[in-house]
């Protein structure tokens, strides 16, 4: 009995060494696309924890005293820097951001890749937005608005667009070989811009903190996705093996 429980063992360790060293190369895609998809599984679970925890008091509560402490440092130079910043993170401030990021990326590159993954990560984060906005049907808070909203308020707009757009551009960053110094100065002034488009719109009155946060967490997840999805396309276009 011992004899064929080795000679089971033995095969079952040959038959595994041939897989691991026949998928050797496979490894670092394969480790990468199963955490690319943990967080996109993560983040679409805690989205939807997000938005069955609307109605709550608890949440409630937390918006009144996170917009409340917000709004009590409005000052004029702040909601003047601010309505800059929130037009930045609307359509005409992507109107001229993005033409400037396509001929970048053109004239650095002599290639349109990035700008068609720009566009395509732009295109789902702003119709899914519409769709979400529509389905959820929150309405905006009762506050002063400094500025004119006319669409709902779950999630964010802006926030989700700003996380989606900036935030595939601080993935570009990271992986444009480029002097670590530009790149790191590049990465913080990006996220700054995302969170200050978000603390814009709570500041503003026309977001509640929940709205900005479930715009990040959907944006975040078309970033990863997206970045998901490249990379597979690049490493099948590279080695079809993989």
């Amino acid at each position: 009995m011992q004899k064929e429980l080795k000679i089971i063992i033995n095969k079952c360790r040959e038959l595994l060494s041939r897989i691991f060293v026949r998928y050797d190369k496979q490894w670092p895609y394969i480790i990468t696309s199963a955490i690319a998809l943990l967080i996109v599984v993560g983040g679409i679970k805690l989205f939807i924890k997000l938005t069955e925890n609307l109605k709550t008091d608890v949440l409630a509560q937390y918006d009144t005293n996170i917009t409340d402490y917000i709004i009590s440092h409005r000052s004029p130079a702040l909601t003047q820097y601010l309505v800059f910043v929130t037009n930045v993170g609307d359509v005409y401030g992507y109107l001229i951001v993005f033409p400037l990021c396509s001929l970048a990326f053109y004239l650095i590159f002599k290639s349109w890749n990035y700008v068609l993954q720009l566009s395509l990560v732009m295109v789902l984060a702003l119709s899914s937005n519409i769709l979400l906005k529509d389905v959820i049907n929150r309405s905006r808070p009762e506050l002063e608005h400094l500025v004119t909203v006319e669409t709902l308020s779950y999630p964010s707009g802006h926030a989700m667009t700003a996380m989606a757009f900036y935030g595939f551009l601080i993935y570009l960053f990271y992986r444009f070989r480029i002097n670590l110094f530009s790149k790191c100065i590049g990465i913080v002034l990006l996220t700054i811009l995302i969170f200050s488009i978000g603390l814009s719109r709570i500041y503003l009155g026309v977001h509640f903190p929940s709205d900005i946060v479930g715009g990040f967490i959907a944006g975040f997840i078309w970033v990863v996705f997206c970045a998901l999805i490249f990379n597979i396309i690049r490493a099948f276009r590279r080695d079809p093996s993989t």
